[in-house]
């Protein structure tokens, strides 16, 4: 009996470790991230013309260097728009994928549009230069359109040239998969 407490008793010290150094937040993303990595999990690719939202392009968005542009900058292209938080393990377990899927794309033709829900743009700054990630990352300079108020994250959006949804993704995915940046690539041409 206190050979099995004193496992719990570490593994509860363990775990109040991470919980207050906040580390438990990268660890569940780590765990998150294997499962990412098995492909069980991944964007959708479906076009529904029941969910082709139009867009609201008049929404203001500040970069992390302090510039502030909207969302109407990029109209025209095809924007990948991903909602995110750092205290979000999920959100912080597909950044990875979605790094790597914006260094393949053709950049004149897809926009990405990484907004942070954090309350500080300092914090995510922070967390954005700690890993290194290159995408263009966003806070909201103005009030968020109705289409963005997800009641969870990670949401992803892929909106179209002519400002349509053309893929809401709720939860993490892999997104730099083939088929998902084909789907992006069709997308622009059209």
């Amino acid at each position: 009996m206190i050979k099995e407490m004193k496992s719990w008793g570490v593994i509860l010290v363990i775990f109040l470790g991470l919980y207050l150094t906040g580390l438990h937040t990268e660890v569940a993303a780590l765990a998150q991230r294997a499962i990412l990595t098995t492909g069980l999990i991944s964007a959708d690719t479906n076009t529904d013309s029941d969910t082709e939202q139009k867009v609201d392009y008049n929404f203001k968005l500040k970069n992390l260097n302090g510039e502030t542009v909207s969302l109407e900058d990029y109209k025209g292209k095809v924007i990948f728009l991903n909602i995110w938080a750092t205290w979000c393990a999920p959100c912080i377990a597909e950044m990875p994928n979605i790094q790597s899927l914006y260094d393949k794309v053709d950049k004149d033709k897809i926009a990405f549009v990484m907004l942070s829900m954090d309350n500080s743009e300092a914090k995510a700054k922070k967390f954005i230069d700690k890993k290194g990630f290159t995408f263009p990352t966003f806070i909201a300079a103005s009030d968020v359109p109705d289409l963005f108020r997800v009641p969870s994250i990670p949401t992803t959006f892929v909106i179209s040239k002519d400002g349509k949804v053309a893929s809401k993704n709720v939860g993490m995915a892999n997104y730099d998969k083939k088929k998902f940046r084909e789907f992006l690539e069709e997308l622009a041409e059209k």
